[in-house]
């Protein structure tokens, strides 16, 4: 099987992996709107969900770690463009898997743990309030810095990369390319929404442009994928 064979499979795979896993959050935990109630509704909602919720969570992840190969791979069926874009490409990607892996990981593995204190009615109301400083500092460092910030700019600059590389090669049509310079750029954008002085509420264009910039990556992936493929 050719590199090209199993970087367009991967391109293809990923992308409905995501969505799969992001609707099923959705519609089992009301993901990402939670994210915004306090703490008590989060966990109690976690609980709720139950082992099938927890699993969705890790499947989450590994959506997330995917994105390593995925980079790699892609750098070596293209072989033909720059290859300075493509080992920078291929780097900023691995990065961009390994921090949305971190501020995602923390969900199958660190919010189970605090739920079942948050919960036991030995718990003092100490606990509690731990508990809730524990997750909203965890929420903050590791879904919104680490997660939300990182994950989007460095995989917003994977992908304008990628979109770069693309138009310097023969594996694909060259204009497969400039969307993707484009909607990098955007996703890049996406990551300021919690910057400087929208670090309490977060920037309003970047909220909203953020799940519409996702789709389309997500659809310009799988028209990747095709173009490796065929």
């Amino acid at each position: 099987m050719s590199t090209n064979t199993v970087a367009g499979a991967l391109l293809l795979a990923l992308p409905v992996a995501f969505n799969v896993a992001f609707a099923a959050l959705a519609a089992r935990f009301d993901y990402p709107d939670i994210l915004r109630r306090p703490t008590h509704e989060v966990l109690t909602r976690f609980r709720e969900g139950g082992t099938t919720l927890l699993l969705w969570w890790w499947v989450f992840a590994l959506t997330a770690a995917a994105l390593a190969p995925l980079a790699i791979l892609t750098a070596l069926a293209l072989e033909d463009a720059n290859p300075t874009v493509l080992a920078v490409g291929a780097t900023v990607g691995v990065l961009a898997a390994l921090v949305q892996l971190l501020g995602l990981i923390r969900w199958p593995f660190l919010v189970p743990y605090l739920a079942r204190v948050e919960a036991d009615p030995e718990s003092t109301a100490a606990q509690r309030d731990a508990v809730d400083v524990v997750f909203q500092s965890f929420n903050r460092y590791l879904g919104v810095a680490v997660g939300e910030h990182l994950g989007y700019l460095l995989t917003g600059t994977w992908t304008v990369l990628l979109g770069v590389a693309l138009t310097q090669t023969a594996e694909a049509p060259g204009w497969l390319g400039l969307p993707g310079i484009v909607i990098g750029a955007v996703l890049a954008l996406c990551s300021l929404e919690f910057v400087g002085p929208a670090e309490r509420d977060g920037w309003r264009l970047a909220s909203t442009l953020t799940p519409i910039t996702y789709i389309a990556w997500s659809v310009w992936l799988v028209a990747c994928g095709i173009a490796l493929l065929v």
